[in-house]
């Protein structure tokens, strides 16, 4: 299986199956000298944990984080780093049953085609699992970011703007730390839990969209042709196994807006600075950052693994039909965030240690 790795400078390898022994990330292309710590990094993943078993599977994995190499008192040095957590509370015997049904929304048919095997057990490689992996190298990119010249006041940040058909009609930064949504409105974020609830109760899942913003963003990040910075944020986001879809500033919106409404306009400030106007560009133009906030919203699919009855087919053709119970999200919107947030920061610094 080749495409486990992301990055030109600044590059990541993620390995490890959802119930395998561990899963872990290599970092190579580190800068020397940058402080980090296993506290550093273990703050990062444990936003990614489940927090409300109304909205999160109740599978608990401590997931501490240990740092095995590339580290050397306190600080980087240079060499590649090595970060693992180990698996803890896997229940392999409950995906038994799935060893030769396709589970309908999942992998499994698509893995079985290409390698002629797959890893049954809570879908190996391909589950939401490895995600834990992107969150270390990401807190990783995090570090190294808040101590470059530069990038220093970089902020990322995500944050849940739908659920379903309920949207988020207000923002308040102050309020998405204080819901298990992640949302920025106090109001909305009450009506969407309300609509999980439900969800869950007729054994179904719900689909979401989330916004990842970065503030203070450099100007002149990117390479203006196949490595534009939106494109190789898109290609980052997009790995992320529930996202189904990306798009920038005022994105598909655009189909319906006329060249005088979408443009940035621009102008000189009384002290000399160059203002936008606006930001429908998201941050990007031509592929490079132009000093404006990078807007990004992700599409978030439903959880495949629902209790509901669904049609599919056993690895030798034979119709059948399967219910998943087991521990499973019923929405990913708050758990994708900070994968989300990871991806950005490894793309961005990345193309800043290319710059």
């Amino acid at each position: 299986m080749a495409g486990n790795s992301i990055g030109t400078v600044f590059r990541v390898t993620t390995w490890g199956e959802s119930h395998g022994e561990a899963l872990g990330s290599i970092i190579d292309g580190c800068p020397a000298g940058i402080p980090l710590s296993e506290t550093d990094i273990q703050k990062e993943v444990d936003a990614r944990k489940p927090r409300d078993p109304s909205i999160s599977t109740n599978r608990k994995e401590e997931d501490k984080v240990e740092i095995l190499s590339g580290v050397f008192e306190g600080k980087t040095t240079g060499t590649p780093i090595s970060l693992i957590v180990h698996n803890k509370d896997t229940k392999s015997k409950d995906y038994s049953k799935f060893k030769d049904t396709f589970r309908p929304g999942h992998a499994d048919f698509t893995y079985e085609i290409k390698y002629g095997m797959r890893d049954y057990r809570g879908g190996g490689r391909s589950s939401g699992r490895e995600t834990v992996a992107r969150v270390m190298a990401g807190a990783v990119a995090k570090r190294v970011l808040s101590s470059l010249e530069g990038s220093k006041d970089l902020l990322i940040y995500g944050h849940t703007i739908q659920i379903g058909d309920i949207f988020a009609k207000s923002f308040s930064k102050s309020e998405i730390g204080k819901n298990s949504l992640k949302c920025a409105d106090k109001k909305a974020t009450k009506e969407m839990l309300e609509f999980i609830e439900n969800v869950h109760k007729e054994g179904d899942s719900i689909g979401a969209v989330i916004e990842i913003v970065v503030e203070n963003m450099p100007t002149g990040l990117g390479e203006p042709v196949f490595d534009k910075l939106d494109a190789d944020l898109a290609k980052a986001f997009m790995s992320i196994g529930a996202v189904k879809g990306v798009e920038f500033g005022t994105g598909f919106d655009t189909a319906f807006m006329k060249g005088s409404e979408n443009n940035d306009q621009m102008k000189t400030t009384a002290k000399g600075e160059i203002e936008f106007l606006s930001n429908s560009a998201g941050g990007i133009l031509g592929g490079i950052s132009n000093g404006n906030d990078i807007i990004a919203r992700l599409a978030i699919k439903p959880v495949p693994s629902i209790s509901k009855s669904q049609k599919t087919i056993t690895s030798k053709g034979h119709n059948t039909e399967i219910s998943v119970l087991g521990r499973h999200d019923t929405c990913l919107a708050p758990r994708i965030i900070p994968v989300a947030e990871s991806m950005a920061a490894i793309v961005i610094l990345d193309h800043l240690l290319r710059r």
